[in-house]
């Protein structure tokens, strides 16, 4: 399975990086390992993996599902080469919103290891698209990746 697609021109991107102490490597297991997907979810919401057919963390595709409490969110997504050589990137084949690409990139940095996440994304239109705008927003996204950050650097510092 290979999608090339591109970012419709009303995407928007956010993006949040923090220096941890911690090695590439270290880095690069913990986000290959199945089970990050469930410790860099915070609650109330939780991720329930289906499917795991990677082959590596730059090819081959997953299956999830996102709980909000009762309410199921699918998503397929298909891992993809990021844009440096320590990154990788997934990109939403279906799922809740019209477009996204959440790149993972770690770039050594004096200090450690500077984790740097970027999402692309674009709502749907209607109701959906409200939705998600509310789930997807900017503090939403704030703080989800804060947890993020903070889960990973107790996991791998």
């Amino acid at each position: 399975m290979n999608a090339v697609q591109s970012a419709p021109h009303n995407a928007t991107i956010y993006e949040k990086s923090t220096v941890m102490q911690t090695t590439i490597d270290k880095m690069m297991a913990f986000h290959n390992d199945p089970k990050a997907l469930r410790h860099l979810t915070p609650p109330p919401i939780s991720a329930q993996l289906r499917e795991d057919n990677r082959t590596s963390m730059t090819q081959g595709d997953l299956k999830f599902t996102l709980w909000f409490g009762i309410i199921p969110s699918q998503w397929h997504v298909q891992h993809q080469p990021g844009p440096i050589e320590t990154s990788f990137a997934d990109l939403m084949l279906s799922g809740p919103l019209r477009y996204w690409r959440h790149e993972h990139i770690f770039e050594a940095v004096p200090g450690g290891v500077k984790l740097i996440d970027r999402v692309t994304l674009a709502h749907k239109s209607g109701l959906q698209g409200i939705v998600t705008r509310l789930i997807f927003g900017s503090i939403p996204l704030r703080i989800l990746f804060f947890y993020r950050h903070l889960r990973t650097r107790m996991a791998v510092g």
